[in-house]
């Protein structure tokens, strides 16, 4: 969600009293701004397009629905797939394309419901075409004798596998099977734009500001929660929207479990803080990670496995180009590349080597998800966006460490996009200390 900021500072103003006119206005008014989408229409459109020239039938996507996310809790959230296409954040929306057009149908206004979560679109308001980037903008009532008109003239009909619009379309077309649209839109999806790269580097220019801010605060005595309100806050007062991720503070032992959420425990002198956490700002997700000393300087052990971290992380980035992979056992995979450094360095209390300590895979794509749509057949390629994240889990040591940037694929190797965030441990001793 975008709008603008208001100043920091408003001078006291007379209590207003609106008519009704003026509370519609006011309404619609809120409405562009809420639905002002970060990227251009005309990228979604080129996205469609690119989908149709894919796929030879009848495509449909679902938006969600305000009951579907527990809005209550959460507000409401679109699905990221109709999203992409769309930049569409209203709830209840239908796309249907073929090969020679797009519909878009929206649900009717609901007064009730209005009054609760704000204003909508509704099909027969004279905006309706220019507000949603569509051409043919109908009722929701009328899409499923739309949809089985375009089904009589085309042989194949699709959605995303397991969604609201696969299951809906086997029982508005019992006799016909509804093939997958998944790879195709996340395939396309793996490629950043130019906007996406933009809004993906503003996201972790915030998430590094928060990161900043929890090492200014971080005292032996605080509680995890305490770190992660300071870095929440950081990312809502920079104008971002939510979490991209439940954010993840753990403390010593609370550090080994690799998607602790909890944040209760009290952070005690002598431990590693493990902070992964990570702002979504107009849509995009970002995904960072630090695992800094509590009292502002790592023990000799703690030391040591850090720079084993740190050398894993750098041999993968230094990999990392397009035609390498994620996952696997050959050269060519991030992951081998990670624990094959881990293994040639170090032992535990045992001799053993540290490979076995890596307990997760060191990679995923970013996005409009922070673990985002790709096809796992397809290697890495010029315009990906992934993370880089090895990690070592000790549990009889009670240590958990974990070393996350985001990077860009080049056309020859790849960029990184949290660069600025210190990661060398004399660089975050330094810091942490000047910030006391």
């Amino acid at each position: 969600m975008t709008g603008r900021r208001p100043p920091a500072h408003r001078e006291a103003a007379a209590p207003l009293r609106y008519t009704q006119y003026q509370m519609r206005a006011a309404f619609l008014a809120l409405t562009v701004v809420i639905h002002a989408s970060p990227v251009a229409i005309e990228e979604y459109k080129t996205r469609r397009a690119e989908v149709r020239n894919k796929i030879d039938g009848v495509i449909v996507l679902f938006g969600a629905a305000e009951r579907e996310h527990g809005d209550l809790r959460s507000g409401f959230r679109q699905e990221p797939n109709f999203f992409y296409l769309t930049g569409w954040e209203e709830p209840g929306a239908i796309l249907v394309m073929t090969p020679e057009e797009e519909l878009f149908f929206l649900p009717r206004r609901s007064a009730s419901r209005e009054r609760y979560t704000g204003p909508k679109l509704a099909p027969q308001d004279a905006d309706a075409q220019a507000r949603s980037g569509f051409t043919k903008v109908l009722p929701a009532a009328a899409f499923e004798s739309s949809v089985r008109k375009l089904a009589e003239s085309h042989e194949r009909v699709f959605a995303v596998a397991g969604s609201t619009a696969s299951s809906r379309l086997k029982a508005l077309l019992p006799l016909r099977d509804v093939s997958d649209a998944a790879t195709v839109i996340a395939r396309l999806r793996a490629i950043k734009s130019k906007a996406e790269l933009a809004l993906i580097q503003r996201a972790t220019d915030v998430t590094i500001a928060a990161h900043r801010a929890a090492w200014e605060r971080l005292r032996p005595g605080l509680f995890e929660y305490q770190i992660a309100a300071t870095m929440v806050g950081t990312y809502l007062d920079h104008g971002c929207e939510r979490n991209a991720y439940p954010p993840i503070v753990g403390s010593g032992p609370a550090a080994i479990i690799l998607h602790y959420t909890r944040n209760t425990r009290r952070i005690d002198a002598g431990e590693l803080v493990l902070m992964d956490v990570g702002a979504e700002c107009a849509g995009y997700a970002a995904d960072i990670t630090r695992t800094v000393p509590a009292g502002g300087r790592f023990t000799a052990r703690q030391r040591e496995l850090y720079e084993i971290v740190l050398g894993a992380q750098k041999a993968a980035i230094a990999a990392a180009k397009p035609g390498m992979t994620l996952t696997g056992d050959t050269d060519r995979s991030l992951v081998k590349i990670a624990r094959d450094y881990i293994n040639s360095r170090g032992k535990d209390r045992d001799g053993n080597s540290l490979g076995k300590y890596l307990l997760h895979g060191v990679s995923h794509h970013v996005g409009l998800e922070v673990h985002d749509a790709w096809d796992p057949t397809q290697p890495l390629a010029e315009g990906m966006i992934i993370t880089v994240e090895p990690g070592i889990y000790i549990a009889g040591e009670n240590i958990g460490i974990r070393i996350e940037d985001m990077i860009l694929i080049t056309a020859d190797g790849a960029r990184v996009l949290s660069s600025a965030l210190p990661k060398e441990p004399g660089e975050i001793e330094s810091a942490v200390a000047r910030k006391r």
